[in-house]
């Protein structure tokens, strides 16, 4: 965490803490505690637990979006751009691994307009998804099949990638990212 700033490094900390125990389960003392701080020292940092958790997951839903972008906008086939998305997803849940863990459970605990920004991204991000694989059924990349539990299938597993992951952290990443397109794409090829 060297070259952080003490933000960074308290968001880092509750992100690990929210993925271990969970976001309800974390108190700002625990929080405080793991970092070598007293509690009310936290507050000199961030408001409050809600903003940990909130900018935690727009950080990692904006990196989806925009590399949800950069792949719509890229020249790149339909395939091709499914297997990029595989990619995104591998990157980012190696450079965000407790952050990308919030996924699946911890996000329903963000309010207010935060909240309602993080699904939007989600659905928006979801729809992209769906537009690719269904392109990629039109074109004749992938036999026809329903598109919709297609895509649950592929968005669970990459979902759930962070337990995998931080169980194996040493694997390499080029590697990773191939056996992951290996074992995504032939289950709708």
């Amino acid at each position: 965490m060297e070259g952080l700033s003490r933000k960074e490094q308290i968001k880092q900390v509750a992100a690990h803490m929210f993925r271990k125990r969970g976001y309800k389960a974390t108190s700002m003392r625990d929080i405080a505690s793991e970092m070598g701080m007293e509690a009310p020292s936290l507050y000199n940092h961030i408001a409050g637990k809600q903003q940990i958790l909130s900018e935690l997951l727009m950080m990692i839903a904006n990196a989806f979006t925009e590399g949800m972008k950069q792949i719509k906008s890229s020249p790149l086939d339909s395939l091709q751009k499914l297997e990029r998305l595989i990619k995104l997803h591998v990157d980012i849940t190696i450079d965000h691994t407790d952050a990308v863990s919030l996924l699946t459970n911890e996000w329903v605990h963000m309010e207010g307009i935060n909240a309602r920004k993080f699904k939007k991204l989600k659905n928006d991000y979801e729809k992209d998804f769906k537009r690719i694989l269904e392109t990629c059924v039109f074109e004749g990349k992938l036999k026809k099949v329903n598109v919709d539990l297609a895509l649950f299938s592929i968005l669970s597993t990459l979902r759930w990638l962070y337990s995998w992951y931080s169980k194996n952290p040493k694997v390499n990443r080029i590697k990773l990212e191939q056996q992951m397109t290996l074992l995504l794409v032939p289950i709708i090829d």
